[in-house]
């Protein structure tokens, strides 16, 4: 039996999943939040960004579940040493037996090209007894080849394979679809009207679109990654995908905790300035104007080897090397957050100056209400639409801010797999020659997918959540159906 480990960033994945549960179950017993929620249902591009964030959360929160495997007895103890049972000091996840399914968890020796057979740099190797500079065969990739001849005729069979697995997924998808439109009694026909024209209101035919396309790239590197390595190897010899696939957790976990750490000081200290005003609104301005007065890099870059100075004092506190990343990776994010909450307690402070003037609030205020009544009671519930959508967008400039920061040095720790580290990497293979493209390949992808679906998502947040969107949008949504004949 596994021994399962909970690390720092487990639990806050537990967590939130837990509190999106939470908020789901609240949306469904407000008319207000059902109907802005409803407005982000009916947009198709958004609704298309969300099934590639699912995809991605899906993929954070299977890497998530960590355990320690059992060790098997060591031949020669005694029975009382094997009935204590040993775990490996190496953790995985469920995200990692996934893998092991094909090439992507298989580790070479260095370089190899996508789809490669053999290594990408010569070694000198040992040929009936005469040295022989050639470049080597691979150790796990192209070992059901019976002939290299075959190799290209391989690689076309197995995307096919996987191209037809593929479509099938997406035909399952498709009649999953239909019955679930079905259960209202139409027949099957109208049934696959409905949803393919999205009579519903829902775009459900984007969304499928685009589930089948994630489907199809799943099944290529599924079928294809049984014997190759898909978008090859790095430096040493771990396999790139697989890198991007582990890489997603990072940048969610980022992305999401340091938007969690910057709440608590940006509400406090923003709703305190703009309803107390004078002495308080002066203290709170001069704190985040200093704050914002030092340049970010070098405060974030001087908590961080803070950080690692205790990280390395206290070696005895972390039992894996996977414990001490985690932990650094943790305090990164706590450090990101109580540094960067400035801007959000600005929109803050803004805003409360104007709600406070309300009469609503006056008149909790002429009828003996207390402040941190008011605050919670009143004005608080006001300002989370600006609390979403902030947080919303902060999501994909964190996830690149973190990128930056491994870039210079002073991000992740360098055993824990991220973007960051990835095109650090790549800083000196795009430099070599031949030129070794595909890392810088695989995390320009895969974060491009990340942030840009991740910005589409808040674009559509921003236009459901904000008064002043929803105002401009039913005017000029008004002004079109006057001006239809």
């Amino acid at each position: 039996m596994p021994k399962f480990v909970f690390l720092w960033t487990d639990v806050f994945v537990l967590l939130l999943v837990l509190a999106l549960v939470a908020y789901i179950f609240r949306v469904s017993r407000s008319a207000s939040l059902r109907s802005a929620w409803r407005s982000v249902g009916q947009t198709p591009s958004a609704m298309c960004a969300a099934v590639v964030l699912a995809f991605f959360v899906a993929l954070g929160v299977l890497d998530s579940v960590h355990y320690r495997p059992l060790l098997p007895p060591v031949a020669g103890h005694t029975a009382a040493a094997q009935a204590e049972p040993s775990y490996s000091p190496v953790l995985r996840s469920a995200l990692d037996d996934l893998l092991t399914l094909t090439q992507l968890a298989a580790r070479e020796n260095t370089y190899s090209a996508p789809l490669a057979i053999r290594q990408f740099t010569k070694e000198t190797e040992i040929i009936d007894g005469q040295p022989v500079r050639d470049f080597p065969r691979l150790k796990h990739a192209g070992l059901l080849l019976q002939d290299e001849a075959d190799h290209k005729a391989d690689v076309y069979r197995r995307g096919a394979q996987g191209a037809a697995v593929g479509l099938v997924l997406s035909l399952l998808t498709a009649g999953l679809l239909t019955l679930f439109q079905a259960r209202r009694g139409d027949g099957w026909g109208r049934a696959w009207q409905a949803w393919w024209r999205g009579e519903s209101g829902v775009p459900w035919r984007p969304m499928w679109i685009t589930l089948s396309l994630i489907l199809l790239l799943a099944s290529l590197a599924v079928s294809i990654g049984a014997n190759y390595h898909v978008l090859g190897t790095d430096r040493t010899g771990n396999d790139v995908l697989w890198q991007c696939l582990k890489s997603v957790r990072t940048a969610l976990v980022i992305g999401t905790l340091t938007t969690v750490a910057m709440l608590p000081p940006a509400l406090v200290f923003g709703i305190a300035a703009g309803y107390f005003k004078g002495r308080v609104d002066d203290i709170i301005q001069y704190i985040y104007t200093t704050l914002t007065s030092i340049p970010g890099v070098l405060l974030i870059a001087a908590c961080v080897l803070m950080m690692q100075v205790y990280i390395d004092n206290n070696p005895g506190l972390f039992d894996t090397v996977a414990a001490r990343a985690d932990l650094r990776l943790f305090l990164l994010c706590l450090i990101l957050g109580l540094t960067g909450w400035a801007g959000l307690c600005r929109l803050l402070r803004a805003e409360t100056l104007k709600l406070r003037e309300l009469e609503y609030v006056q008149a909790a205020r002429a009828f003996g209400v207390g402040h941190v009544r008011i605050m919670r009671r009143h004005l608080l519930p006001n300002l989370m639409h600006i609390v979403l959508i902030t947080l919303v967008l902060e999501f994909s400039s964190l996830v690149l801010y973190e990128a930056v920061l491994s870039y210079l040095g002073i991000g992740v720790d360098p055993s824990m797999p991220s973007f960051g580290t990835m095109i650090d990497a790549a800083r000196l293979e795009m430099s070599r020659d031949p030129m070794i493209w595909w890392n810088l390949l695989g995390a320009f992808v895969f974060l491009l997918a990340l942030v840009l679906s991740a910005n589409i998502f808040a674009d559509a947040v921003q236009d459901a959540f904000d008064p002043r969107m929803r105002r401009f949008r039913t005017r000029r949504a008004t002004v079109v159906e006057e001006a239809r004949p």
